[in-house]
């Protein structure tokens, strides 16, 4: 199984450059802010889930779509899958710790946004 980009060094006292199209952080930074991959997270956070309550927690997501969100999402090392060995097997998804660490502040986003929504409008 390959590491996930955040093992990767990019040398002592060095930084990933985001904005440069060659740095492997940012191809896990679109895989975050990705149409779904967003809601992927946001949808973890309270816990594991099957396959098909992740897809009937996002609306509009096609099972297409979200199983190569949760493909790239795995292989970044942002939410880990498992598989029952049932007949028909049960694939549960669930966040890692790094995918917690970088869920968090999209949570306390969505969050914002919608007390913001939700609030009394002001004069």
């Amino acid at each position: 199984m390959s590491e996930g980009v955040q093992g990767r060094q990019a040398g002592t006292g060095e930084r990933y450059d985001v904005f440069h199209t060659e740095c492997p952080a940012s191809d896990v930074v679109d895989h975050v802010t990705s149409r779904w991959g967003i809601w992927v997270l946001i949808a973890l956070r309270d816990g594991d889930l099957r396959f098909y309550e992740l897809r009937e927690s996002i609306r509009g997501v096609s099972e297409k779509m979200l199983a190569q969100t949760l493909r790239v999402l795995v292989q970044d090392d942002l939410v880990w899958r498992r598989v029952e060995p049932t007949s028909p097997p049960q694939v549960t998804y669930g966040l890692t710790g790094f995918g917690r660490d970088v869920g968090e502040p999209l949570t306390e986003l969505f969050d914002r946004i919608t007390r913001r929504l939700t609030a009394p409008a002001e004069d």
